[in-house]
């Protein structure tokens, strides 16, 4: 598995079969995809089958990555890019129930912005989220990222748009 890049308490790695299991169980809590539109996989053997024919590396170079707790080795979610149905590249992040509120959506989504405005070469970076979501328009906040625009994608009826352009990015994002 390649790893792509980490900070003091996080890796952040490419996908893997192997990560079928902790892909099924965190799409099975109902809180985790409450404003993601999104289902639960039916079955570890269709979380295994869609990460199989997961193709975002091959085809555009990035994608979404298991983000793992150094301390423990342990899949806790996933951070990454991904370059969505609108031809944008969208910053997207999803955590374990028992792990919200300790600054991983945060410090994994700083890193991936990172890797992204300075690997990928990248000129903006933007985030989608329901408006009710305050949780995750909070993270995007922090990543001093702007409102740029409001829509509806894939039935959620009111997404909130944030974007940030590689020449407003601030390195040293205090969170």
């Amino acid at each position: 598995m390649k790893k792509i890049t980490e900070t003091n308490r996080l890796i952040l790695r490419e996908l893997d079969s192997n990560d079928s299991e902790f892909f099924y169980n965190l799409n099975l809590d109902p809180e985790v995809l409450k404003y993601t539109g999104d289902l639960p996989f039916s079955s570890i053997v269709d979380a295994e089958n869609f990460l199989i024919n997961y193709s975002d590396y091959k085809k555009n170079g990035f994608g979404r990555w298991p983000v793992i707790l150094k301390e423990t080795n342990s899949f806790i979610g996933w951070c990454g890019l991904k370059l969505n149905e609108e031809n944008l590249v969208d910053i997207g992040f999803r955590f374990l129930k028992k792990e919200w509120g300790k600054g991983y959506a945060t410090e994994s989504s700083k890193t991936a912005l990172d890797y992204g405005f300075n690997t990928l070469k990248l000129t903006e970076i933007t985030g989608r989220v329901s408006k009710d979501n305050i949780s995750s328009i909070r993270v995007l906040e922090k990543l001093n990222m702007t409102y740029w625009k409001q829509d509806c994608f894939k039935g959620v009826e009111e997404l909130v748009y944030y974007r940030i352009k590689k020449n407003d990015y601030i390195k040293n994002i205090n969170f």
